[in-house]
């Protein structure tokens, strides 16, 4: 199933605290990168869109343990923790959400570009671009 996934610039270091709780290695670190999309108000989101498998949902909502990988304790589960209590998902019943300044947006079974549009936002064109 993929998984499209909006974090509010404020909230991107726990964000990625959360991404590599729930991943295979501090890589997973960089899942939420330059902050590039925004909402109609101008607020400024990292995108992230990804496959997951079987399960991947239920670990997400459930209690975060520390990764066996994690030996150094790289993670910062109190982060990750309040990461993951943003998340506001929608599974393909009703209206999906907008994006929002105050929640972490996470759309499932919607194809990327397509999540991103009904979440309101527009890609953001660096000026060296224009």
């Amino acid at each position: 199933m993929r998984l499209t996934i909006a974090v509010p610039v404020a909230h991107v270091e726990n964000a990625n605290h959360y991404a590599m709780a729930l991943g295979y290695s501090e890589a997973d670190g960089l899942t939420y990168g330059a902050a590039n999309w925004e909402d109609a108000a101008g607020n400024l989101y990292a995108v992230a869109s990804v496959l997951t498998g079987a399960g991947f949902v239920e670990n997400a909502t459930s209690a975060l343990p520390r990764p066996a990988w994690d030996t150094e304790s790289v993670i910062d589960l109190a982060k990750a923790t309040q990461a993951q209590a943003l998340v506001v998902l929608w599974a393909g019943v009703g209206t999906p959400p907008l994006a929002s300044p105050d929640q972490i947006t996470a759309i499932a079974g919607m194809e990327g570009r397509d999540a991103v549009e009904a979440m309101g936002l527009s890609h953001v064109v660096p000026d060296e671009l224009i």
